[in-house]
Parts: structure tokens; C-alpha cells; sequence
């Protein structure tokens, strides 16, 4: 059996009403796509079982394979296996070493084991079951060969179904596809979606394999190269000599990294050249510290941030000059630099980076309207200051301004190694 197309359909009130973001669904996505195997439609449904029911069978009507999340759990309300094993004319059974497994973690973390976990060990007859080991509720594969359908049911919690699905769902996947997809996303800061399509629509429209696609967010434009072939070597090939072309173009020198945020390419450049960074933050609170931080072995880089939100603070810790906040105000250039500088020289650090500006949605003015943002840099080489004017709403600025703060930390490395 050769699987031609999938459905994801997520199960879950709570992701229905909007109480849960449904990153499972995106997830499974992103897996889909590197097998190779066409994904057309998507959907949620609620614990409800006749909906539920309908949702299954309108489903295994349109596709090969159905690949469900949530309802696999203890309580009364958790019936995805019990509407599955329905519509694909199944006998739930009881797995005994599924139970054992559950049994055997609940011993493990020393908690009393409820009579209705072991609900979670029942399966439908026949089924190719997959181990659960980050949670009790084991997945299974319920396979009718005969018609031409697999439905594929994993538990809700994302920690459980990703550890999951890279361990059991991809090797059984593999199986049922010969093709082979394989996507890079290049990350671009400071060219609008516009411009980079401007100057990349020749080998948008005429690449076919590779594909290129653009995605705008907030600052950013990224770029997804998608390969089909094979093998995985043959797709990463194709890939790779795409990028290389794009990064010869004049997008290049706006190019931050490969497959990577922004500030996992600041973390990485600093470590690689063994500089560090220190941060003075106003109006964005330690946004910028808390992107630095997010990134596993920022410590390596990053030692000082501090949030210097009242002028007393500029003055006290930073060393920012009285007559410089009287004369410029906070949002200027002059204390941007002094900012930068001070935080340099508290922290000793190669390059220290700070911002101050209106995020709003009150404080602007006609002179210094909302939006109105002051960036300073400062390094052994150089102190500089950049202006940016942002739109949006209070935390949209704050975000872009965040942005370019990395970037500009970026551009001084460059300038110092």
C-alpha cells in the first residue's frame, strides 16, 4: 500500500473554544511534508461522539490516512478509540503490555494508579500499537489494508505526541511512501516581504524542484525551499544549491541564519567568536534578554540585561547623564548611546546593546509619536545609535523593536571580528 494522501483531524473541546492553541496539528504538518505524503484537508472536532463519528467517516472517504490526536486519555469524555474502533468495524481488546507499561510508570513515580487508567490500555483488535514514553496513553496504527486506509491515533499532551511520532509514527510512515520531501527556511531581517519578492519572482515562478515560497511575520520574511526526490541526500542537494543562489542575490546580505530564529543566530555568532553581549532595555522590558535566553547555552554569551525603565534607573545603573535625559528627553538618540555604553562597561562585555522608544499606546507626541524607537550599539570599535519609526500596537512594536535590536547586535559582531 502506497499512502497518496492524509487528514489530520485533532480531537479536543478545549481546542475547539479556542482554551488551547492546536500545535499538534503543525507539527504532524511539518512531518507530512518531509515523507513526502499530501496533506489536503485539516480539521477539530469536539468530545462529542456522533460528531466525532461523522467526522471519522467523512474523513476515511476522502483519504488514505488519518492521523488523530487527543481522546486517548482515562476519563468518560476520552472516545477516540472507542469511535475508531466503530467505523473501522473493531473490537477494543486489552493489551497486556501496554497495561504493564502503565502500570509500571505509575509505580515508578510512586502515585496510586486509578482503576480507569486502564481504559488507556485497551486497543482495537489488530492494531500496530506505539509506546508511550513520555505518558501513559499508548498510540496505535488500525490498519485496513484491504480498503486502502490507516488511521493513526496519538495522545493529545504535544511533549507525548512529537517524542512519538519522531520515534514510532516516521520509521512505520516510511514504509507506505517512496518519495521524499525535504525543506530549508532561509531568515531574512530588515527587506520587506515585497522587496524580497521583487527581487527573487524569476526563481519563484520558475522553480518547480525546489519550490520557494515566502512567509512574512512580524520584521521578518522567510523563505522555504522544498525539495522532492528519492532520498534525502538527493533533496538536501537540491535545496542547498537553491540557497546558494539566493544568498549571491541581493537578498543575501540580509540572510541571518538557516533554519534558525533570530536569536539562536546571535547565540551561535557571539559563541563562535567567543564574544559576549550585554542589554539596557526601556521600553521593551527584557523582551530582548528574554529571546536571548530562550536559546539553549545563552549563558555562554549573555551575563547582563538590565531593564532600565525610569530615567532614575538610566541614571543609576547605566550611568546615563542627567543633563543628557533634560536636554534629549529618554527617547533620543544621545541617551540610547549612553545607555549602551554604560551597560558595556557594567557588564565588561564586547558589545553592549540598549533601546528606548513609545510603544504606546499613549506617550507619543507630534515631535516623538508612538512607534518612535532609538536603538544604541556599542563596542570596543564603535558607539552608534539607530532611529526607527514602528507601527502597530503596543506589542508589536515591542516585538520589532526586539528584532532589530538582534539585528543590529548581528551587524556589530561583524564589525568586530
Amino acid at each position: 500500500m502506497k499512502i497518496k494522501s492524509a487528514e489530520i483531524l485533532c480531537v479536543g473541546t478545549e481546542i475547539l473554544i479556542g482554551d488551547i492553541v492546536n500545535t499538534n496539528a503543525a507539527f504532524i504538518s511539518q512531518r507530512l511534508a518531509q515523507l513526502g505524503i499530501n496533506q489536503y484537508y485539516q480539521a477539530v472536532v469536539g468530545d462529542n461522539p456522533a460528531r466525532l463519528k461523522d467526522a471519522v467517516s467523512a474523513a476515511l472517504k476522502r483519504t488514505d490516512l488519518l492521523i488523530m490526536s487527543g481522546g486517548l486519555g482515562p476519563t468518560y469524555d476520552d472516545l477516540t478509540k472507542e469511535t475508531v474502533a466503530e467505523c473501522m468495524g473493531r473490537k477494543l481488546i486489552l493489551d497486556q503490555r501496554s497495561l504493564d507499561r502503565i502500570k509500571n510508570r505509575f509505580a515508578f513515580r510512586e502515585q496510586c494508579m486509578t482503576p480507569n487508567n486502564e481504559k488507556q490500555a485497551y486497543i482495537p483488535q489488530g492494531s500496530t500499537i506505539f509506546d508511550n514514553d513520555a505518558g501513559t496513553a499508548p498510540g496505535c496504527a488500525v490498519e485496513d489494508f484491504e480498503n486502502g486506509k490507516i488511521v493513526i491515533m496519538l495522545p493529545g499532551p504535544p511533549f507525548e505526541l512529537k517524542k512519538m511520532f519522531d520515534q514510532s509514527v516516521m520509521p512505520y510512515l516510511k514504509r507506505f511512501t517512496d518519495r521524499r520531501f525535504h525543506s530549508v527556511n532561509i531568515n531574512i531581517f530588515g527587506m520587506g516581504e515585497s522587496a524580497v519578492e521583487n527581487e527573487l519572482k524569476e526563481l519563484m515562478q520558475g522553480s518547480l524542484n525546489p519550490t520557494v515560497a515566502p512567509y512574512c511575520g512580524d520584521g521578518e520574511v522567510r523563505l522555504r525551499v522544498t525539495a522532492s526526490g528519492e532520498s534525502n541526500e538527493e533533496c538536501r542537494r537540491l535545496c542547498d544549491n537553491t540557497v546558494e543562489i539566493i544568498k549571491k542575490s541581493r537578498v543575501g546580505g540580509y540572510i541571518y541564519g538557516i533554519d534558525m530564529t533570530l536569536a539562536e543566530a546571535v547565540v551561535s555568532g557571539y559563541l563562535s567568536a567567543g564574544k559576549t553581549l550585554a542589554t539596557a532595555e526601556s521600553c521593551t522590558g527584557g523582551l530582548i534578554a528574554k529571546r536571548i535566553t530562550d536559546v539553549p547555552g545563552s549563558s555562554e554569551v549573555f551575563g547582563y540585561g538590565a531593564v532600565t525603565y525610569a530615567n532614575e534607573a538610566k541614571i543609576k545603573l547605566l550611568g546615563v547623564k542627567k543633563q543628557t535625559l533634560e536636554r534629549f528627553g529618554a527617547v533620543s538618540d544621545e541617551t540610547a548611546r549612553e545607555m549602551a555604553q554604560g551597560v558595556r562597561s557594567l557588564s565588561g562585555s564586547d558589545v553592549g546593546i540598549s533601546v528606548t522608544g513609545i510603544a504606546g499606546p499613549g506617550g507619543g507626541s507630534a515631535e516623538k509619536p508612538v512607534g518612535l524607537v532609538y536603538l544604541g550599539v556599542s563596542s570596543g570599535k564603535q558607539t552608534r545609535a539607530v532611529r526607527l519609526l514602528l507601527s502597530g500596537d503596543r506589542d508589536r512594536v515591542r516585538i520589532l523593536a526586539s528584532g532589530s535590536a538582534l539585528s543590529e547586535a548581528l551587524k556589530e559582531l561583524k564589525a568586530i571580528i
